[in-house]
């Protein structure tokens, strides 16, 4: 993929953020990974959706974290991107946004239970809480240890079977093979964890659905054997 049409698939994600309801103001972004694993490119910041055009993307290097093309600053959130993309290999696009079910979650500082099939679709397990930040990783490169409490609650963790994360107090961030992938996950995390809210609460003794249904969704899905969709034909 040319850098130019990383930019447009960037930019038509973060667009994306606010049609799905994703954001309030301008809390949120979408980064993408070029093929080579050279470039990031990013939303910049503080620019609203609505006027978002390709050519505000900003390309950042991803080995220096240094700005490399574009007029605007990128997001604060660049830092965090940069230490996700370098720690996991198989990340091509990441999403953050402070939706609301989601950061409730982020806010109480539970995990997203897995209560039944919907999210074993999209999720192996329940979508994990990090860490609480110190008060000296807050004052001192902030968004870097954003990036960094993430990466450590998914030491024994597989970023590609758990694509998203609740960052304690924050908010969640999700990634994928794309831009768009990661789009995709944060509007399934959105979505499970609204459903997971509105389960404990209408029944707040409800248990995490049982292992042998989970598996059999999430591997009809995503498994060797998976027979999901249309597949080759």
């Amino acid at each position: 993929m040319s850098l130019d049409k990383l930019k447009k698939q960037v930019c038509e994600a973060n667009k994306a953020l606010e049609r799905n309801g994703l954001v309030t103001l301008t809390w949120g972004n979408v980064s993408g990974l070029g093929p080579a694993r050279k470039y990031m490119v990013i939303k910049p910041s503080g620019v609203a959706y609505a006027v978002l055009k390709p050519s505000d993307m900003v390309v950042v290097d991803l080995k220096s974290g240094k700005k490399v093309e574009g007029k605007n600053n990128p997001s604060s959130d660049a830092p965090a991107h940069l230490v996700i993309y370098r720690a996991f290999g198989d990340v091509y696009g990441i999403t953050h946004t402070h939706s609301t079910f989601a950061v409730m979650f982020a806010q109480a500082q539970l995990a997203i239970p897995a209560m039944g099939t919907t999210h074993a679709d999209h999720f192996y397990g329940e979508v994990p809480l990090t860490r609480a930040l110190t008060k000296k990783e807050v004052k001192d490169a902030y968004e870097i240890h954003t990036g960094n409490v993430i990466v450590e609650r998914f030491k024994s963790l597989d970023p590609v079977a758990v694509p998203g994360v609740l960052v304690a107090n924050h908010g969640p961030f999700t990634w994928g093979h794309s831009a768009i992938d990661s789009l995709n996950n944060t509007i399934a995390l959105e979505a499970v964890a609204k459903m997971a809210f509105g389960t404990l609460l209408l029944n707040p003794g409800a248990k995490p659905a049982p292992g042998y249904l989970l598996n059999k969704h999430y591997f009809r899905k995503h498994g060797p054997n998976a027979y999901y969709g249309q597949g080759s034909k």
